[in-house]
């Protein structure tokens, strides 16, 4: 008896050894653990429990496989003890994150979990709060009323892109919400699934808009383990190399900037990280298995905006994954010469071995929704491997509509800058600008 409490004690203390050591990884990182003494602790104590409520609506009630104009319109207020809180288009949101392959009960275990909110402290020039969940996964941002009705207004096209490019860079949305607290002032905040996610190996991150002024950051001291969000004249000298991936990420940075230039907005990010790739990630064989999971994933309608009743993840591995690597007549999936497969080289033969049973109402037309072969990974919608580096890849920030003001900012900055690029331009050259500076900066 004497020696199971030792053994319990000793696991214990392993257990509080560990934690305090991610603690302390997490302050060298940037990132502050929003324990009972910090300012926001209160808030997003509330935002869990809210949070909570609001997703278990959606896990007792599912949202119906074609939505309704009434849900995009959808405004549903919780009440609790100490606030309230508002869930603007649940359906909608609940709908797409199925699409992603998330199920309620995950994405609750996230957000809601009894771990602690991290806090993020951006060089961002907004005044908006970053929070990030335990496990990293999703992000949490204050949002001012102006940019979330412009989120609302336009939820509908939104969608409908994800759904035409079922492989879009652009930031996901998953929730809009507003918390009321008696005696302060309402909050809305959005969530977001993170670009630079599992983010344990990056070793850079690149907040890149395609510009010169006052676009170079410091970077952090050699040896410095603080995250700093480098700027573009950081990046100049290298390249994202991609070799046969590089042409479907210049069209498709083409087809999201081009949906953003319709909107009228500006001033977003084309959000870049990387990581050198292991020997064995590198050299690794693909088997029959994994190939038929990957393609499966890639072309099933659960990794697209319009059906919700398939929740595996685009791109995950089997645990039963087979070893027998494949070669090109064992599927219809095209390879280049060194063994490499390329978004444009889907065949709908692959279909064929998918097996009886599988989800296929109809095959999706690769070529116009440029999509590509997913990888088995857990964010592959944001994720491409070059040959030597990993890389996460992702638009965010699309809230910047160019009104008079940004016009006349755009005329104040001409003559304080003359001849030099900077970030405050029409939607058109802003478009322009970022496709240019991809092609520019890949190969």
């Amino acid at each position: 008896m004497a020696g199971r409490q030792q053994q319990q004690q000793r696991s214990g203390t392993v257990k509080r050894r560990r934690w305090g050591g991610l603690r302390q990884q997490w302050k060298l990182l940037g990132l502050f653990e929003i324990d009972q003494q910090h300012e926001f602790y209160s808030l997003t104590s509330m935002m869990k429990e809210g949070l909570a409520a609001a997703i278990q609506t959606t896990i007792d009630n599912p949202p119906t496989k074609d939505l309704s104009d009434d849900d995009f319109r959808s405004e549903v207020t919780q009440v609790h003890k100490e606030f309230s809180l508002e869930t603007f288009a649940g359906p909608v949101f609940a709908s797409l994150r199925g699409s992603l392959g998330m199920t309620e009960e995950e994405y609750q275990q996230s957000l809601c979990s009894e771990n602690c909110y991290l806090q993020f402290i951006s060089n961002s020039k907004s005044k908006a709060d970053f929070f990030l969940t335990n496990d990293k996964r999703f992000f949490l941002k204050t949002q001012n009323k102006r940019e979330i009705k412009f989120l609302l207004a336009n939820l509908k096209i939104y969608i409908k892109h994800l759904k035409n490019y079922p492989h879009s860079l652009l930031v996901k949305f998953l929730g809009v919400h507003k918390i009321r607290i008696p005696g302060s002032r309402k909050k809305f905040f959005i969530v977001m699934q993170s670009v630079f996610y599992p983010d344990d190996r990056i070793n850079a991150r690149y907040d890149i808009k395609g510009c010169e002024v006052s676009r170079w950051t410091e970077p952090a001291p050699e040896g410095s383990q603080i995250i700093v969000v480098l700027k573009d004249l950081n990046f100049e000298g290298q390249f994202i190399s991609l070799e046969h991936q590089r042409s479907w990420l210049v069209q498709q940075v083409e087809i999201d900037t081009n949906f953003l230039q319709r909107l009228n907005v500006l001033d977003y990010s084309f959000l870049l990280a990387y990581q050198p790739l292991h020997q064995d990630e590198r050299n690794q064989s693909l088997s029959f298995a994994s190939l038929i999971v990957r393609t499966k994933r890639s072309v099933n309608p659960g990794s697209s905006p319009i059906h919700t009743s398939v929740v595996g993840v685009p791109g995950a591995v089997p645990d039963d994954d087979a070893s027998r690597p494949f070669s090109e007549s064992d599927s219809g999936l095209k390879l280049s010469h060194d063994g490499d497969t390329t978004g444009s080289s889907f065949s709908p033969t692959c279909l064929e071995h998918v097996g009886p049973g599988a989800d296929t109402p109809e095959i999706p037309d690769f070529k116009t929704q440029n999509r590509r072969l997913l990888p088995n990974l857990k964010n592959p919608l944001h994720v491409i491997d070059g040959p030597e580096q990993r890389y996460f890849i992702g638009i965010i920030d699309i809230f910047t509509v160019y009104s008079f003001k940004k016009r006349l900012e755009h005329l104040w900055k001409s003559l304080r800058h003359p001849g030099r690029s900077f970030s405050t331009v029409s939607p058109d050259a802003y478009c322009l600008r970022l496709c240019q500076w991809v092609q520019d900066h890949t190969k």
